[in-house]
């Protein structure tokens, strides 16, 4: 009997409880501070909306240019604004009531039901594929949060399209295949114009010094005497070192050997030397603290071609008569400055999109894949070519190769 009375009693309580929410609720309705009521049944849940319901936030969710809408806690759209509504081109009407699974598109469905079970308890955020009723797929990020106020039993949600998002990052990926198709393109490009340099070089230099070797040793072959045999002999001496020069230059040209042996500042001593005496061209190379122990392999082999090709591009357009070669490193970067005194050029020129100046696009692209920079700066009188490398998304592994991360 005492068992008996006391759930009497928790019942009473209960009730006084509920009681007492309703006629906060019904108070609450003549003041505005209530713009509908959701009403829970055996049928689908309903929203009635009171005359004079017309909040500001209510005019504020209706305008904005994001979807909205409030889901019951197993997924059932209990309201959606405009933009909602415009999105999946249905009206309002024939949205409400629906379960959210069902606007979604169908291989994105399964994962709806543990997308709401995970935001009954948090906020989560998650992208999905709405269908619209002429059939077209919108992607769509979904913003789910419990309201308060409704014990639970609500969920808000804020629906970003991400059509342009989208569109825009499909638009990067093109572009990035674009230069990618390009500096192949250069690649092949480059490749046939070196064999045709190599091939002409090696029939006009080392083929003309082997030739006059032949000749000298035939000669030597039909001497008679000692003292023509001495004279052969260091006429062929002499031709044998100019052609091993002439190989050697050749063969620095394909590769610098020296980056390998003595590292980037040797290399690029080396080659400025070279280049100042082929060309005639003063060149000051200033290493600003350069540790090639401390740089990627690919960083070192970019900086050494964009040297090569930036110096070519000097002694065949810009008549100059001197340039300077400024490199500076620190633990985040690389930086090179070449500037010459010659002729100056439009900067336009220098585009991705551009058939000519295959040289500076090759600049440009070859600083891109390292995730650098190229900029070029000349007006009649002086060209400045700086590039920039940040050095801080490469890593030194213990087995002393470089991996970007």
């Amino acid at each position: 009997m005492p068992q008996t009375r006391s759930r009497h009693r928790s019942t009473e309580d209960e009730l006084l409880v509920r009681l007492k929410a309703a006629k906060q609720s019904l108070s609450a309705i003549p003041s505005g501070d209530v713009d509908g009521l959701v009403l829970f049944g055996s049928g689908k849940p309903q929203i009635v909306t009171l005359q004079g319901g017309e909040s500001a936030y209510h005019l504020l969710v209706e305008a904005m240019n994001e979807g909205a809408a409030t889901l019951s806690i197993d997924g059932v759209l209990l309201y959606c604004n405009r933009r909602f509504s415009e999105l999946l081109g249905r009206p309002a009407a024939k949205i409400i009531g629906a379960p959210l699974q069902s606007l979604v598109e169908k291989s994105h469905r399964d994962s709806v039901p543990a997308f709401l079970k995970g935001a009954r308890r948090r906020p989560a955020k998650g992208e999905f594929v709405l269908k619209s009723s002429a059939g077209l797929l919108i992607p769509v990020q979904f913003s789910l949060s419990p309201l308060r106020g409704y014990r639970g039993r609500a969920l808000g949600m804020v629906i970003t399209d991400l059509t342009e998002q989208r569109e825009k990052q499909e638009e990067e990926i093109r572009q990035a295949a674009e230069i990618h198709r390009l500096l192949l393109e250069r690649e092949l490009l480059a490749q046939e114009g070196e064999r045709r340099r190599i091939a002409r070089e090696l029939h006009d230099e080392a083929g003309q010094l082997l030739t006059s070797l032949l000749v000298a040793m035939k000669s030597l072959e039909a001497s008679q005497d000692l003292e023509t045999c001495k004279s052969l002999g260091k006429r062929m001496r002499k031709v044998t070192a100019q052609a091993l020069d002439e190989l050697g230059r050749l063969a620095r040209g394909l590769h610098p050997v020296a980056l390998d042996d003595y590292g980037l500042e040797a290399a690029l001593t080396r080659y400025v030397a070279d280049y100042s005496a082929m060309h005639r061209i003063k060149v000051r190379l200033s290493l600003d603290g350069l540790d090639s122990k401390r740089l990627p392999p690919a960083v070192q082999i970019a900086l050494y071609r964009v040297l090569q090709e930036t110096l070519t591009n000097v002694a065949r357009h810009a008549r100059a008569r001197n340039v300077r070669v400024i490199i500076n490193h620190s633990p985040d970067a690389m930086a090179m400055s070449v500037i010459d005194d010659g002729r100056g050029f439009d900067t336009s020129i220098a585009t991705v999109g551009s058939t000519s100046h295959l040289g500076l696009r090759s600049i440009r692209e070859r600083m891109a894949l390292l995730g650098g920079t190229a900029d070029f700066t000349s007006g009649r009188r002086g060209t400045q070519v700086s590039l920039h490398i940040p050095l801080a998304n490469w890593e030194f592994r213990a087995i002393g190769k470089y991996a970007r991360n």
